[in-house]
């Protein structure tokens, strides 16, 4: 069996390639991960139709080498590459493209990402158990090697959504030799670059080459670890000695040291689509309150927060959605207004803070203490709210796993979250808080919200849904203010150019892990 162990195994030889990823992964299976350091991971194991371009992050041809769009836009065919194989030896066929699809989105699998798929004809529907039958769904497998999907309306991100790992074609057999367990399954048959070596809890993922890939031979490092760890002093400790050879996390370097690090030739800098912000959980008072959540956001100097924390140099705003995403209609930034702020809270049944109850600000952080930005940005938020409102917030600090699991369950008031574009298209951020997202998590739900949505599906020309966009934008962050967006990121990359190649900024912070090796 894969090793799951709580203790480094000291007598490992040496990988090719050490990366910091973050905290343990909760999982590895395709349909269920949700943060940076899953995904990362599983992308490493499990591949799909198409994959990110390193350099761009857009969709290029995978275990599919070409398609077919029809004339609507509606119809995709993809074909798939001869001999592509399991790990195991096993051929990859259509079929198994329509089973990983079919269990991603059945109810009981529980994916959080089911909505990537709601474009397919009937997808939605079958994720919310209206319909059963799998015949129903918009996808087919002609042949062995022919799989078809049929779309309600003509998406121009459908193969970017394809290269999201949650659309990785998945092992049928194994998993349904074991259903609960079938990840630690050994040997593992994943149909990516590396195959799963083994796993130690709270030390590594040791990949290895996987020989059966279709791109094998591209395919730049033999053996990757990928360290777990979410102190960022211990991370930064085995960057500067050598022991790890790439950062792709700003979270990993201490907040402290980021004005130093990023004038480093060896730290790198770029944009992409991924916005830092607050949670509200609405389903209790007083936060239930859009006049409590709206006065929370605009008693919230942004710049200031970004001038104190943000040192890599984060952009404050009051949009969810960042300036350079495609397809986008940017709304006009909110200015810091402690006055209005003060009047709304007061309408609420508030006023100067008087009566107020007692509510806690969620965030997760790791070793690092008072170093770790998202404790920062909390000791901010509290002081912030209490000289501009006259409420107490008080701080409460959590593991990573911890976070997630009283986030999904709403056992918040407000929480520490953030996001990262899955795809370049607005709808990657406002997707998330329909009523039936399993991203949503703050218990919110909006009509309007969600029929501007469907209307922006709907339409093909590009200006009139850009509008929709923003409206539903605005009733989002400007109305119904169940998040309030704090920042866009900066990212951070620390490695030594001259001895690492193969890894590029791109909008969406996706990095294929075989593109990248030692020089």
């Amino acid at each position: 069996m894969i090793s799951l162990l709580f203790t480094a195994c000291s007598s490992e030889p040496r990988a090719d390639l050490r990366i910091v990823n973050g905290p343990d992964p909760e999982s590895l299976d395709p349909a269920i991960v949700t943060g940076q350091p899953d995904i990362r991971a599983a992308a490493g194991l499990f591949a799909g139709l198409t994959s990110p371009d390193p350099k761009t992050g857009r969709a290029i041809p995978c275990l599919a080498e070409k398609w077919d769009i029809s004339e609507d836009g509606k119809v995709y065919t993809f074909y798939l590459r001869k001999g592509i194989r399991w790990s195991t030896g096993q051929p990859i066929v259509a079929s198994d493209f329509v089973y990983s699809w079919e269990r991603f989105l059945r109810p009981a699998t529980g994916s959080r990402y089911a909505n990537l798929l709601f474009p397919m004809v009937n997808a939605e529907e079958f994720n919310s158990g209206k319909i059963t039958d799998v015949s129903l769904l918009g996808m087919k497998a002609l042949d062995e090697s022919t799989f078809r999907v049929e779309l309600k309306v003509p998406v121009a991100y459908f193969l970017d959504l394809c290269a999201t790992v949650m659309l990785a074609v998945v092992p049928p057999e194994a998993i349904e030799a074991d259903p609960s367990q079938w990840i630690r399954k050994d040997p593992l048959p994943v149909s990516g670059a590396y195959c799963l070596e083994r796993w130690h809890l709270n030390d590594r993922i040791r990949l290895k080459k996987n020989p059966y890939y279709w791109n094998a031979v591209e395919t730049q490092s033999e053996v990757i670890d990928l360290l777990s760890t979410a102190a960022s002093v211990t991370a930064m400790n085995l960057y500067c000695q050598g022991e790890v050879d790439i950062l792709l996390d700003k979270e990993l370097i201490p907040s402290d040291l980021l004005e130093l690090m990023i004038q480093r030739p060896d730290v790198h800098t770029f944009d992409y689509l991924g916005t830092y912000f607050v949670r509200i959980n609405v389903s209790k008072p007083p936060l239930n309150n859009s006049l409590v959540r709206r006065a929370l956001s605009l008693a919230v100097d942004r710049s200031l927060l970004v001038e104190r924390i943000a040192r890599s140099g984060g952009i404050p705003t009051s949009c969810l959605i960042p300036p350079q995403c495609a397809n986008y209609l940017p709304l006009q930034e909110e200015k810091f207004n402690p006055e209005e702020a003060q009047r709304l809270l007061a309408e609420a049944g508030y006023p100067g803070g008087e009566g107020f109850p007692e509510i806690v600000y969620l965030f997760n952080a790791a070793a690092g203490g008072a170093a770790k930005t998202h404790q920062k940005v909390a000791i901010e938020l509290q002081r912030m709210w209490e000289d501009n409102l006259n409420i107490r917030v008080d701080l409460r600090q959590s593991e990573w796993k911890v976070l997630l699991s009283m986030m999904n369950n709403l056992e918040y008031d407000l929480c520490r979250s953030s996001w990262v574009a899955d795809y370049n298209d607005p709808t990657t951020f406002l997707n998330i808080f329909e009523r039936n997202n399993g991203n949503n998590r703050t218990g919110w739900e909006n009509a309007e919200y969600e029929q501007i949505l469907a209307e922006a599906e709907m339409e093909a020309d590009l200006k009139k849904r850009a509008l929709l966009l923003n409206r539903a934008e605005t009733i989002l962050v400007r109305e119904e203010q169940p998040i309030i967006p704090l920042y866009f990121y900066k990212g951070v990359f620390c490695y030594d150019a001259n001895h690492i190649k193969g890894l590029w900024p791109n909008p969406v912070d996706l990095h294929p892990l075989s593109a990248i090796s030692k020089k």
